[in-house]
């Protein structure tokens, strides 16, 4: 299986990649993507990638990251058209925190989304992963007003209620678990993981954050704990193993157009 969704360019893994890479190969976790947060950072992603055969990327500006200015939507561009590039991302909303201002945070998104729009008339036509921190309400219109497909959407890192849940089910995007799905101070986001159609589950890490119990508390978190995630998550479901594993990378090879993903 994929970490589908991991920070390889934070100072956490700086001269480690290799070995976090080798590492999450011994667990099963065979590849990753890493993910985008400004437009410097699709940069250095695009960099990780290009230089390991079983590491993709994304081109996005997080909404935690909305105020980091001059956006230089050229990189987003430059990122996007090569090959081991497989979403635009991360973008979105976060109401949890105050800063960087909602109104901010909603400008870009609207502003990025026009981007992705505009580049997918010219031919460039990815997925988009999106952070949405207590902001169901407000993003999934959002998204409505757009041209784009919303089964080519995933909400990462879901970490909402059964409502939330049904929300995005009823827009018609995907979902991904983190190690969230794993805490014993989460239980309606258990009870909402099991709404969730298997055919639109995707799992990650969300490294360095978010490690997954029984290991919560090891810092950095890892690729290599993805399959920590994806066992639970299929325990709690009660669904085999095999059936779910497989699901799952159906699932991740479809959506990032992945091919072999195992």
């Amino acid at each position: 299986m994929l970490d589908t969704h991991c920070h390889l360019t934070f100072p956490d893994y700086e001269g480690a990649v290799d070995r976090v890479l080798a590492d999450a190969a011994a667990a099963g976790v065979t590849g990753a993507i890493t993910i985008s947060t400004t437009t410097q950072d699709c940069i250095e992603a695009l960099a990780i990638a290009a230089s390991h055969e079983n590491v993709w990327c994304s081109a996005g500006v997080h909404p935690l990251y909305a105020d980091r200015t001059p956006h230089k939507w050229g990189n987003l561009k430059h990122v996007a058209r090569h090959e081991k590039c497989v979403a635009w991302g991360e973008l979105g909303l976060d109401n949890h925190y105050t800063n960087p201002p909602r109104e901010l945070q909603r400008s870009v998104l609207e502003e990025q989304l026009a981007f992705i729009e505009s580049c997918a008339r010219e031919g460039i036509d990815l997925p988009v992963i999106l952070h949405c921190r207590e902001a169901f309400k407000d993003l999934i219109p959002v998204l409505e007003a757009t041209t784009l497909d919303p089964a080519r959407f995933v909400f990462h890192c879901f970490t909402g209620a059964p409502d939330d849940m049904r929300m995005l089910l009823d827009f018609g995007a995907h979902v991904s678990f983190t190690g969230v799905v794993t805490y014993p101070n989460a239980p309606e986001v258990r009870e909402a993981a099991l709404l969730a159609p298997l055919d639109r589950i995707m799992l990650e890490t969300d490294a360095p954050f978010l490690t997954p119990a029984p290991h919560r508390g090891v810092r950095p978190n890892a690729p290599k704990y993805a399959r920590v995630t994806a066992e639970f998550l299929a325990n709690l479901r009660g669904e085999r193993w095999d059936d779910f594993h497989a699901q799952i990378n159906e699932n991740t090879s479809r959506f990032f157009g992945i091919q072999n993903v195992r």
